[in-house]
Parts: C-alpha cells; sequence; structure tokens
C-alpha cells in the first residue's frame, strides 16, 4: 500500500505528487487514523464556547469522541466521550452544560474532573474500586484561544511523531506575530457550519493550499483578492497563505485589508479577514468521504450590524465552498481513473501542497 520508495523526498523543481493510491486505497483510512490523526495535535473548539463552568463540547478526532468540559474549578478538561462501564456515551448533544456527567446507557455518573461518582445497581459486585473506573483523560492545550488535544504522544514505534511531540504554542510559534494587529483569543464563537465532501480528506487539504485554481474555480475571489500579490510562505508545521485586497468594495471591508490563510498541519485551517477568524476541521469519515467543521467567530457578535454581517460572510462562504465541494469531488474521481497516477507541481503556485505532501511522507515514515 505505501511504497518506501514513494516516502523519499525530493526538491519541488523535481518531486512528484503522492501516488494516487494514498487517496483511494480504502486502508488508507485506517493507517492515516493512526499514524497521523492519533499523533498530532487536534482542534476541537475555542475557550469562548466554554464560558461558564459545566458547559462542554464535543469534538472528533479521527473515530474517537472527545469531550471538551470546564469543571466547576473553571479548568478545562478533555476526555474520552467513553462510560468506564460498557462504552456508553456520556454527551451526545454537540455542546451543552451539565452539573454531572451520566452515561446514557446504564446511568453512571461522573463529576466533571471525570471521578466516578455513581454506579447504580453495583453493590454485589466485589473487589471493584471506582477510584479506577474515572473517566480516560486526554492531553488538552491552549493556544491563542483555540483548544487542541492529541491522543498519543509518540508514534507506534517509539519514534516522535510529526507535530505531536511539543505543544501548539511552540509549534505554531510566530504566528500571532504575524497577524498582528489582528487577534484570535479575544473573538467570540457565532455559528458552526458542516459540509460532507465526497473525497479523501488530503484532496481537500491539496485544494485549500493553492491559489492556482482561484481563476478558474472561484473568480469571484479574485476581485476580492489581489491574485498577482498572492504569496505562500512554508514553515516546519504550518504554511501560509496570504494576499492583500484588491480594495474593491466586499463584504468584509470598503477599503484596504489583507487575508491571511494558515494551515497548521494535518487538518486545520485558519481564516483571518478584518474582525473574523473562520477555522475549518477536516475529518476524515471514510476513504473516500470527509467532513469539513467551518466554525465561525467575530469581535462583535451581538449587535445588530454585526448579525447582519455574519450573514453576508456566510452567504459569501458558503457559495465558495460549494465551488470547491464540485472541485474536489471531481478530482477524486479523477484520481480513481486507471490513467491517473501522480502528477508534478507548479514551483511558483504549490509550495504549499508540495510543503503538505512532505509532512504526510514524514508521517508515514
Amino acid at each position: 500500500m505505501i511504497d518506501p520508495e514513494d516516502l523519499t523526498i525530493v526538491p519541488i523543481e523535481r518531486s512528484e505528487t503522492i501516488p494516487s493510491s494514498w487517496y483511494t486505497h480504502p486502508e488508507m483510512h485506517a493507517v492515516d487514523d493512526r499514524s497521523i490523526f492519533s499523533t498530532t495535535w487536534q482542534n476541537v473548539g475555542h475557550v469562548s464556547q466554554l464560558p461558564s463552568p459545566g458547559d462542554y463540547l464535543l469534538g472528533r478526532v479521527g473515530h474517537e469522541s472527545v469531550l471538551v468540559i470546564r469543571g466547576k474549578d473553571a479548568i478545562i478538561r478533555a476526555f474520552y466521550n467513553v462510560c468506564r462501564h460498557r462504552g456508553g456515551p456520556l454527551a451526545i448533544e454537540e455542546r451543552g452544560n451539565c452539573n454531572i456527567l451520566q452515561c446514557k446507557y446504564h446511568g453512571w455518573t461522573y463529576l466533571l474532573d471525570g471521578s466516578l461518582r455513581g454506579t447504580p445497581k453495583f453493590d454485589r459486585t466485589e473487589l471493584f474500586d471506582e477510584k479506577e473506573f474515572g473517566l480516560v483523560p486526554i492531553p488538552l492545550e491552549q493556544w491563542e484561544g483555540l483548544l487542541f488535544v492529541r491522543l498519543e504522544g509518540e508514534a507506534g514505534d517509539g519514534r516522535a511523531s510529526a507535530a505531536g511531540g511539543v505543544t501548539p504554542k511552540k509549534l505554531y510559534d510566530g504566528i500571532a506575530a504575524r497577524i498582528a494587529p489582528h487577534a484570535l483569543s479575544p473573538k467570540k464563537f457565532a455559528r458552526r457550519v458542516e459540509y460532507d465532501v465526497r473525497c479523501n480528506w488530503k484532496v481537500y487539504v491539496d485544494n485549500y493550499l493553492e491559489g492556482y485554481h482561484l481563476p478558474f474555480v472561484h473568480p469571484e475571489l479574485c476581485n476580492l483578492l489581489d491574485y498577482q500579490k498572492y504569496v505562500t510562505e512554508t514553515y516546519e508545521y504550518y504554511s501560509l497563505q496570504y494576499s492583500p485586497f484588491t480594495g474593491k468594495d466586499n463584504v468584509y471591508t470598503t477599503g484596504s485589508g489583507e487575508a491571511y490563510y494558515y494551515f497548521l498541519f494535518p487538518n486545520f485551517m485558519l481564516n483571518i479577514l478584518p474582525g473574523r477568524l473562520q477555522t475549518n476541521v477536516v475529518v476524515p469519515v471514510a476513504h473516500n468521504r470527509c467532513r469539513v467543521l467551518f466554525d465561525y467567530y467575530y469581535d462583535d457578535v451581538s449587535s445588530p450590524a454585526a448579525a447582519k454581517a455574519i450573514q453576508a460572510d456566510l452567504d459569501y462562504s458558503d457559495m465558495v465552498q460549494k465551488e470547491d465541494i464540485e472541485i474536489c469531488e471531481l478530482v477524486q474521481r479523477g484520481l480513481e481513473s486507471r490513467s491517473y497516477d501522480r502528477g508534478r507541481f507548479s514551483v511558483e503556485m504549490e509550495q504549499g501542497v508540495y510543503h503538505f505532501q512532505c509532512l504526510l511522507k514524514k508521517a508515514y515514515m
């Protein structure tokens, strides 16, 4: 399934793209879950979604459901959303508030710090210590108000995984200074929009990482972004696509401005525009399907003017996203063709795609 020779990294000028089988082989879904999603920091939300004790949200990392909750001591913790009795869920709704966590299957209850409190009809069970059956915690870190979890710290063979051995603060160092005076941590959560896409998650990421397709798939974006000044910068575990606005009136500004499109390996995007942060998490569902979670954050989420601006942003983004979905699904079909195996990179326009595919190779190693 993975030929060791395909893991060789050569300069972009001579490099081929990754093999089509990495997008199309059914067994690659499990490979990605084990070697990439279990070993890297994964975004599960923002602190603004958990303002009060008992507030919780559900995230998904690979096939795992993750429960993130603010305790009565104000500390935010993450746990597997799995009861220690027989695997039932503690939470089903995406967001909510509770005083105690109760399994939806047999009613076991847990305090907000994950400790087991109640086990109905368990009086006659012998050699049972409640202290040993608390919820299983997951490491959680905050960076610029964003919440990240990591299921494993090391790859299966004991080597440090790609982007797995250090905290998000170190991984993404430099972003906060680069986008100043924009700031991520003060933003407030407004809305989540989800899209199901019939393509491998890597197809969606590849598409995000280049502006090469803008004139052909998103001609309206060329009225917003100055395509001639569109640049890509790559760092160790993230990349940036940057463009100033054209100066034409648009849904985001009536004058000058800029757009920052950050990709954080392996599947997280920060789309930063004046007064707005949009995050994208690309969740693998199968070898040929993914779900993309769009979370919208703004400086102002409550005024009438803000409500109008947010709706305009949602409408515009939805139009662009539907165009991306259409082309990604067509590309998936092309990758499944017997006529295609791998291609080449545009040195000028596809530095971000090349950078991502090099990180994939390192992870698969």
